[in-house]
């Protein structure tokens, strides 16, 4: 059933509740058997509202606190941002296979990454995460410059974002293959398959940080994406600044983009599949399209985290494995459906 004016406050509310449950849940799901009642009682005592009277001993309260509930978190921010990321460039760009990473932005954070921990540029200075942001900022910088040399239309952009993911990945590639020896190599490849097992609270707070700031830009534009849903000379005509939307619009996601997987990696399709699967929920209005794929996002990823961390017990598997793993069917169906409508 699609959601109207009347019923989309009810699927927001199942969406969050569903989040809320996903989060509690999947934090008591690992090697310690941990209760959903000492979760909200390490939560309390950490927030500052004592203990509900469930006794948690330290080694526990660190599993909870430490581990597991920044990691499930991050996964939800980093779903969040996706889903949010890949429904405003479908639409900005009017191509339904965009994703976050169209914009080359997930390679050249590989890219400044490796070159952080393989070759040490940075001199130290820069951790894996910062070398991943520079990365994936100076990635998108080359696409802006090339798009707009090129003409700045959607079409170019998504060609400048070809082409900056190539030339990215080789020389990451490169680096690895030339450079790393066979411990530091393992690790960078599951960074770059997309990994939460580092996860802290300042991955947290800086993905949620950036997350609430570009949703909040991207609900500001959600009429003018409304808009663009009928080309970008329809758009002209009822008033739409094309190409000042466009430049904001992509800085916002791109940099929301590198945010996220400077801290967890690439993680792939969620951004390409989840906005089609929300459409059919919401409908296109970008209003009611944007926060429910926020939630759609967060709760999908948590469990995918959660998969990948207990699947293999106690071996880990990257998640954007499991996520490909689900995206790629559900990228030939979207494929199938784009060949039936052409």
């Amino acid at each position: 059933m699609r959601a109207t004016g009347r019923t989309y406050p009810a699927w927001a509310a199942a969406g969050l509740l569903a989040l809320c449950a996903s989060v509690a849940v999947a934090v008591t799901i690992g090697p310690a058997d941990i209760g959903v009642g000492e979760v909200w009682s390490v939560v309390a005592a950490h927030l500052g509202g004592g203990s509900p009277g469930v006794d948690v001993t330290p080694l526990r309260d660190g599993i909870v606190w430490n581990l597991r509930l920044p990691r499930t978190l991050l996964a939800a921010v980093c779903g969040a941002g996706l889903a949010v990321c890949g429904a405003v460039l479908q639409s900005l760009l009017r191509n339904p296979l965009a994703d976050p990473f169209v914009l080359g932005v997930s390679s050249g954070a590989s890219t400044g990454a490796v070159l952080v921990v393989v070759l040490g540029v940075g001199g130290g200075a820069l951790s894996l995460p910062g070398g991943a942001f520079v990365g994936a900022v100076c990635s998108f910088a080359l696409v802006m410059l090339l798009s707009h040399s090129l003409g700045g239309t959607p079409d170019r952009v998504v060609l400048a974002g070809v082409a900056a993911m190539q030339m990215f990945s080789a020389l990451t590639s490169f680096v690895v293959m030339t450079a790393a020896d066979a411990e530091t190599t393992r690790g960078v490849l599951f960074w770059l398959l997309g990994s939460l097992g580092g996860a802290d609270w300042t991955d947290v707070w800086t993905g949620a940080a950036a997350l609430a700031v570009v949703l909040a830009v991207c609900l500001g534009y959600a009429g003018t994406l409304d808009a663009f849903a009928f080309g970008q000379e329809a758009a002209a005509t009822l008033g739409v600044h094309l190409a000042r939307t466009r430049l904001v619009l992509l800085c916002a996601t791109a940099l929301l983009t590198a945010a996220l997987v400077a801290s967890a990696g690439a993680i792939g399709f969620v951004g390409l599949v989840l906005p089609h699967a929300v459409r059919a929920v919401t409908g296109p209005g970008h209003a009611r399209l944007l926060p429910v794929c926020a939630l759609a996002g967060a709760v999908f990823l948590v469990w995918a985290d959660t998969l990948a961390r207990t699947v293999l017990e106690p071996q880990e598997i990257p998640v954007g494995v499991v996520t490909s793993m689900i995206g790629v069917p559900a990228f030939v169906l979207v494929l199938y459906r784009t060949r039936r409508i052409r």
